[in-house]
């Protein structure tokens, strides 16, 4: 097949397409119009660049809607190029808010559409969410406000700041009761909640995650809770690296309680041990920090219902037999 052939087919079959196929279903809740995450049992495949290219978060394996299909099927390339040819007709089924068309890039800067936000208040609908949804108290909540961590997204959600070394915001993530995502057109480096000054280097996968974690550990002052954004990008490898090799620094893998969490995991171990710094591996009892975090507020508002429940009257009516 000539060269030219192959492009035309590899711009008229979209990732989508082989992975609905092959039994793959979206997760809607772990997806962005960046990145849309696909699902088949225990296996991941995460779909960019507008269909045309993928990767897998559990492996290292990557590529365009050939290389997909050798990746599931097992097939040479040559066999590849038949699967991918019979496809060409097939419109792959999509979530309404992937159907809507891409919205034009906005005119602000990066660091302009941040400063643009007001910082979250109690009693904002952003404080709310982080309050009532994801248990964050208050202290952690005004801690990270101090740290011009936090801005009001739409609709109640909650952006989260990356930072490069010199302090500028180079993207958020977002977060809401029925949306995530990162900033359009910004970079993933890392939030770091905490003192620039600590040794100890807690990584997680999201924003949401590091402050539950924090308020967890009643913010050790001697920790830094950083969060990749939920990927692992050659830049926040690097801004890792930077803070890692500070003498007596450790690197704490506080990822996931999952399989992707595992390869996070490891990822940060081999880090630590290019650098030569400490390394510790911190599992949540649940799948995350921020689940532990929710666990721990409905046993003790149980704990104060239960007490509640058995409380004694404080004043007795004339008349009425004691108790007992």
């Amino acid at each position: 097949m000539e060269k030219a052939d192959l492009e035309e087919l590899r711009e008229k079959v979209a990732c989508e397409a082989v992975l609905e196929t092959a039994g793959f279903a979206v997760d809607v809740k772990e997806s962005t119009r960046r990145a849309v995450k696909y699902r088949r049992g225990e296996e991941i495949i995460i779909v960019i660049h507008d269909g045309k290219g993928w990767f897998d978060p559990l492996s290292d394996a990557k590529g365009d809607v050939f290389r997909l299909v050798e990746h599931l099927d097992g097939l040479p390339f040559a066999a590849a190029l038949y699967v991918v040819a019979d496809l060409v007709d097939f419109v792959p089924s999509q979530p309404q808010w992937l159907r809507q068309s891409r919205e034009r890039m906005p005119d602000l800067s990066v660091p302009e559409r941040w400063s643009a936000r007001r910082k979250p208040w109690p009693g904002s609908a952003t404080w709310r969410y982080l309050q009532d949804e994801r248990a964050l108290p208050d202290p952690v909540l005004r801690a990270a406000v101090a740290e011009d961590l936090l801005r009001e997204g739409p609709q109640g959600s909650m952006w989260a700041a990356h930072r490069d070394p010199s302090g500028m915001v180079t993207g958020w993530e977002e977060r809401g009761p029925d949306w995530r995502g990162f900033a359009s057109g910004g970079t993933k480096l890392l939030f770091a909640f905490g003192a620039e000054t600590s040794l100890r280097l807690c990584v997680v996968e999201a924003a949401i995650d590091a402050m539950s974690l924090a308020a967890l550990e009643e913010q050790r002052p001697d920790t830094r809770y950083l969060s990749t954004g939920g990927g692992w990008s050659p830049a926040s490898s690097e801004a890792l690296l930077d803070l890692a090799i500070r003498a007596d620094a450790l690197l704490v893998a506080a990822t996931d309680n999952n399989a992707q969490g595992e390869i996070f995991a490891a990822r940060l171990e081999a880090l630590a041990r290019d650098v030569g710094c400490q390394f510790v591996r911190l599992r949540p009892e649940l799948e995350d920090w921020n689940e532990d975090l929710k666990a721990k507020r409905r046993k003790k508002d149980g704990r104060e219902e239960e007490r509640g429940g058995c409380r004694m009257p404080a004043v007795r009516l004339k008349g009425e037999a004691p108790p007992g």
